[in-house]
């Protein structure tokens, strides 16, 4: 007596999955990318060199005047504990002792009183004036290169149509905030456009740029010669300098995030889209295999 084995299959059977091409889209313009990586070089410069300003003196006060002997916001210096330097970290009543990093850290095999080591500034010792002469040239470079991308991108209806958030998007931010947290990346559609949280980290990164450009003009005498009120909307000249400080720690998070999701999302196609302006479109994830029960 024969038995048809293909009618009936002693075991479960998985259907095999089905290869889908990968979509290639053009995501970035050229003048986009070029800004940005102009954008990328110049902040990289000019977090460097401000830093090294910041170590001619490492305080933040709030006003028009601040001195060693005023209230200070936000002060890093080296201090004497139990007999032993040490570096002090010191945010309103708050003191932190940061020696090796800030404060009190070694340089070239010496321990050295500076706010931040020579590792993080440009140029790695102590130099105000070639500091401050490379700042302000690169802070007008971020300006020149700031306003194309944001006139290109206005032409193009970039920020209008990929950027401004839609009142569908705001009310999916817990959604894309959940999905963060489960390092869940979008795939097929939704991978062509920009979350709500991408959207929103951009437009805050432009407002960022522009409060940083603000109070830095502010800080300039030949500027204040010409427009003298600056002053007086920023609260003062040591109110300016503790929002520039603040608005560049903000850009500096900014970064560090959006480099650890470029590498999260996948590093080669993200940091190809920027480069070529390719970009391969994450296929949507594949439903769960189904599964034919055999009888037996």
């Amino acid at each position: 007596m024969s038995t048809d084995v293909s009618a009936e299959p002693m075991g479960p059977v998985v259907e095999p999955a089905r290869r889908t091409r990968r979509e290639v889209i053009y995501r970035h313009t050229l003048p986009v990318r070029v800004t940005h990586w102009v954008n990328a070089v110049v902040i990289f410069l000019m977090i460097g060199t401000g830093l090294n300003i910041f170590n001619a003196h490492p305080r933040l006060y709030w006003g028009q005047k601040g001195d060693a002997y005023d209230l200070a916001v936000l002060s890093i210096h080296p201090a004497s504990v139990q007999g032993a330097t040490r570096g002090i970290t010191q945010l309103g009543s708050w003191r932190i002792d940061t020696t090796g990093v800030l404060g009190w850290s070694q340089s070239h095999g010496s321990w050295m009183a500076r706010a931040w080591p020579g590792w993080i500034t440009i140029p790695s010792f102590q130099d105000l004036a070639d500091s401050r002469h490379w700042h302000f040239f690169l802070a007008w470079t971020l300006i020149a290169n700031g306003a194309v991308y944001l006139a290109w991108s206005l032409w193009i209806r970039h920020v209008q149509r990929d950027l401004w958030p839609t009142w569908r998007d705001l009310k999916s931010i817990p959604r894309s905030i959940w999905e963060h947290l489960r390092n869940k990346h979008p795939t097929g559609e939704e991978a062509k456009r920009y979350n709500v949280l991408q959207k929103l980290a951009y437009l805050g990164l432009i407002s960022l740029v522009l409060g940083m450009v603000g109070t830095g003009l502010t800080l300039s005498p030949g500027l204040d010669a010409f427009a003298p009120w600056l002053l007086d909307v920023f609260g003062g000249r040591q109110s300016a300098r503790t929002l520039h400080f603040a608005f560049a720690a903000a850009i500096a998070l900014f970064i560090f995030v959006h480099v650890a999701e470029v590498f999260l999302a996948g590093p080669i196609n993200e940091i190809r889209s920027i480069i070529t302006g390719a970009y391969h479109v994450p296929p949507d994830r594949p439903p769960t295999p189904r599964l034919h029960g055999g009888r037996g």
